[in-house]
């Protein structure tokens, strides 16, 4: 099991460094473009053709050393930074990833991944073909909006005579409230546009519909026309929705997890009354919405630190079987190794959430979807397509100068690194005690000429029929 291990490794590594797909590399080797997923998936592998890969790897210039060899010497906290893993359904309930606001809202604002992720979906919106009715997209974790938005104007660009349907899942109040603030502009620039916003599980949110008999009837539909015909009118209106949306993105705790419930499963509705009669065969009702997209995105749904199987199964599964034919559904999560888990690790060596790739994804959907969804198909791409770097925004020549960085650019540094490698709030404060963390994120910042990060994507398709 280590060698299977061991020659994957290197695999993976070759390929990085070749900038080569893992199909072509397997073609290569041993004239078998599915050997590495057979080998990722656990097949067994005689020793004459790990023989014959490793001769065609050191006949291509070698293998580069899978770790990295320039590692800076590490400070010790006297605190393991990891926990047991979370049994699947379960959630580790001591970092609130997804309710740390003053995290999030400092790295929204003061690093790129929003655009980057925005200009990645965007090249998927380049191989839609959009059919009648309209064109279908599905936001797994709308958030502020950032970058819902951002698509959104892509969308018109590209599509500007075609009616959008949008449904996008959130179940946190501030952020539906922040990610409607900026829609006015959308209605305005695309009259032509419906937009869901509900708070339902990933196994609800496509078809708009509870799974229980009792959370269906007590669902809370509100449609929305909105009338006028300026930014300033929509914007007025939406602003009004504050009762709706208190009253519809109530949360409870999970007693298992600690995790927010909706106490309502609600739906909100809102379109351009004056597009109404050419929308309406579009606009969903309760129990009547097929829920099929012809893009799905599903951008950081899931903690980091949560199983292949708990992902795939809760979260990718529901939304890929609602893929439509000829649709898409893009993927993307952290990836690490980068110099903000290179900060993280100063602190706390053994840290390291991010050890799910999108291959062990693909491969628990292919054991979940297999049977059922024959027609989906899995795209892992090399490393130099799969992977994007964004990164913390400074002033110009700010992190190169030989004088000490600003203080604020530390916290700002530090925040992001803690935030993306999803460190346990006890923890940090811990580590807060001392200038140490600071030190080390100057060090960082100094040494990399600035802080950037990794995501992961992959993409599944679903083809025509």
């Amino acid at each position: 099991m280590n060698d299977m291990k061991s020659i994957l490794s290197e695999i993976e590594a070759f390929c990085r460094k070749h900038d080569l797909a893992e199909t072509t590399f397997g073609k290569q080797a041993v004239n078998d473009g599915k050997f590495v997923a057979r080998l990722r998936a656990g097949k067994s592998v005689t020793l004459r053709t790990l023989e014959r890969v490793r001769a065609y790897m050191e006949s291509q210039g070698g293998v580069p050393n899978v770790k990295n060899a320039q590692q800076q010497p590490k400070m010790q906290s006297t605190k393991p930074a990891e926990k047991p893993e979370a049994k699947d359904g379960e959630e580790q309930t001591a970092f609130r990833f997804y309710d740390n606001r003053q995290k999030y809202l400092m790295f929204v604002n003061t690093c790129s991944e929003k655009w980057v992720v925005a200009e990645r979906v965007g090249m998927e919106l380049a191989h839609l073909k959009p059919t009648p009715p309209a064109l279908r997209v599905f936001d797994a974790g709308m958030g502020d909006g950032s970058v819902l938005t951002r698509v959104m104007r892509d969308m018109h660009n590209r599509f500007p005579h075609i009616p959008f349907l949008i449904t996008a899942k959130e179940i946190s109040l501030e952020d539906v409230r922040l990610g409607l603030e900026k829609m006015s502009d959308r209605f305005f620039e695309h009259p032509a546009t419906i937009l869901i916003v509900t708070n339902l599980y990933y196994a609800e949110a496509p078809k708009l519909m509870p799974k229980s008999i009792a959370a269906a009837a007590s669902l809370n539909w509100t449609e929305v026309p909105l009338k006028g015909t300026t930014s300033h009118e929509f914007d007025e209106q939406i602003k009004g929705l504050q009762n709706v949306l208190a009253n519809g993105w109530q949360v409870k705790s999970s007693e298992k997890t600690g995790n927010p419930l909706y106490v309502r499963p609600s739906v909100l509705v809102l379109y351009r009354e004056d597009h109404k009669f050419i929308l309406d065969q579009m606009i969903p009702r309760p129990g009547h919405f097929d829920g099929q997209y012809d893009l799905a995105i599903a951008s950081q749904p899931y903690r980091a630190a949560m199983s292949a199987k708990f992902k795939a199964e809760k979260v990718l599964a529901p939304i890929a079987k609602a893929i439509a034919p000829g649709g898409r559904m893009l993927v993307i999560h952290s990836y690490g190794n980068d110099p903000g888990l290179e900060l993280v690790q100063k602190i706390w060596p053994n840290h390291d959430p991010f050890k799910v790739t999108r291959h062990d994804l693909i491969k628990e959907l292919k054991d979940q979807l297999g049977r059922s969804d024959r027609d989906i198909r899995y795209q892992a791409y090399a490393d130099n397509r799969s992977l994007f770097r964004y990164q913390m925004h400074t002033l110009p020549g700010e992190v190169e100068q030989s004088a000490s960085i600003g203080t604020s650019t530390l916290f700002a540094a530090w925040n992001a690194a803690v935030y993306v490698a999803q460190v346990e709030d006890e923890l940090i404060t811990e580590a807060m005690q001392t200038g140490d963390y600071l030190d080390a994120t100057a060090d960082i910042l100094k040494r990399h000429k600035g802080l950037w990060f990794y995501d992961e994507s992959f993409v599944i398709t679903r083809t025509k029929r």
